[in-house]
């Protein structure tokens, strides 16, 4: 952990709030995330980056890291046009001007490949495809959560849950001359985006642990399944992808795929301290700074209030990073326009000094702000553009 003074030091003259990535502790991370692959491709999920120049950089550390997942078709078209390629969008698109678009990009070379998971996804590729002369590059998106002690442990996303369902699906495609099968993918998010080793909740962590294990199991054979299917039917496929973050341990391990996601591995947002089998250093945060001091021990700090989607609870809220041992108010939380904390540690805060904060999930905290300043040895080097600042809202 770096300590308050750097921080405090590095963006004393950068207008707050602000966001920063530390390049230090991004470098550790992608080592430790090479050493990790064991020799397996890692596709940089952008929806937990969300920059471009980011995302060029993460590619350029190491051939390891190839091809992006994109998290919708605009995007994808966007990065390509900033000069990236082997785009894999994560999610279906029903958009017909989006589609028809793809398929023009495909048609002159691009490497954009869409998700499907039915049929319906198939007629609507393939009336597409034939009325621009083209073809699409697709991937099967299979199911891989889990029934287990009657909980759906998993997330709800393709329909696709047997190999006979799958095998429909591919028999389907091999049949049209419009429609290429690129790839498939299965994400384990319950077991790659469930944290089970959060110190407040320790016996659902045992539990959450124990689960994982079970799902793996069913996961690595199903996986097997499909593959086997999968030659049999004559599929030839670019690529098998599996996994996220909190699995990349796990699925590396499995023959059949061959490159495994990563995004929140990169930043390490909070939630992601919360894994009992890997550790990585938190690289990027956000700044605020105290502009009251309402009583002794509590600073209150302008802005704040970036909360993460997913379920709600209290995990998606920010969390104070530095100094340590400074704290949220319970109840208030983080607020639009300001933020009260408690601290009651050695160092000296006073007005127009600044608290630090980490985002429970690491992509999101680029919807909020335009620039993030990149930290090197303890100082600002350069500044990075998001998204935002690009101008571009995907979602």
């Amino acid at each position: 952990m770096k300590n308050y003074e750097t921080y405090k030091a590095a963006l004393e003259h950068v207008e707050k709030p602000c966001a920063f990535v530390d390049v230090d502790s991004l470098t550790t991370n992608m080592k430790a995330i090479t050493s990790r692959a064991k020799n397996k491709k890692i596709r940089i999920a952008s929806k937990s980056i969300r920059s471009v120049q980011v995302l060029k950089d993460i590619l350029a550390f190491s051939p390891i890291f190839q091809g992006v997942m994109c998290f919708t078709g605009e995007e994808a078209l966007y990065l390509h046009e900033q000069g990236l390629d082997d785009l894999l969008i994560a999610y279906p698109i029903w958009d017909e001007v989006l589609l028809r678009t793809i398929c023009h990009r495909v048609k002159e070379g691009a490497y954009i490949t869409v998700m499907i998971d039915s049929v319906e996804h198939l007629a609507r590729l393939d009336k597409i495809a034939e009325e621009e002369a083209g073809t699409f590059l697709v991937c099967i998106d299979i199911d891989l959560s889990s029934q287990l002690y009657g909980i759906h442990f998993g997330v709800y996303r393709s329909p696709i849950r047997t190999v006979k369902q799958a095998k429909q699906i591919v028999t389907t495609i091999l049949e049209s001359k419009r429609i290429t099968l690129d790839g498939i993918m299965g994400y384990e998010a319950q077991i790659a985006g469930v944290t089970d080793a959060d110190p407040k909740q320790r016996v659902k962590g045992i539990m959450v642990r124990n689960m994982k294990r079970m799902s793996a199991k069913e996961v690595v054979k199903k996986r097997k399944q499909i593959m086997k299917m999968m030659d049999k039917a004559g599929a030839s496929l670019r690529f098998v992808n599996g996994g996220g973050t909190g699995s990349l341990h796990r699925t590396v391990k499995e023959k059949v795929v061959t490159e495994v996601t990563v995004g929140s591995g990169f930043f390490n947002s909070h939630l992601f301290d919360k894994y009992k089998d890997f550790q990585y250093e938190a690289a990027t945060g956000f700044a605020v700074e105290i502009t009251r001091i309402p009583q002794k021990h509590l600073y209150t700090c302008f802005g704040g209030g970036y909360v993460a989607s997913g379920a709600v609870g209290e995990d998606k809220l920010p969390e104070v990073y530095l100094p340590k041992g400074a704290s949220l108010i319970k109840h208030e939380g983080v607020g639009e326009v300001q933020t009260p904390i408690k601290y009651t540690g050695s160092i000296p805060l006073t007005h127009g000094d600044p608290i630090f904060f980490r985002h429970s999930k690491a992509g999101e905290l680029c919807e909020r702000f335009n620039t993030l300043h990149i930290i090197q040895d303890g100082k600002v080097v350069t500044t990075y553009s998001t998204y935002r600042g690009d101008g571009k809202c995907f979602l």
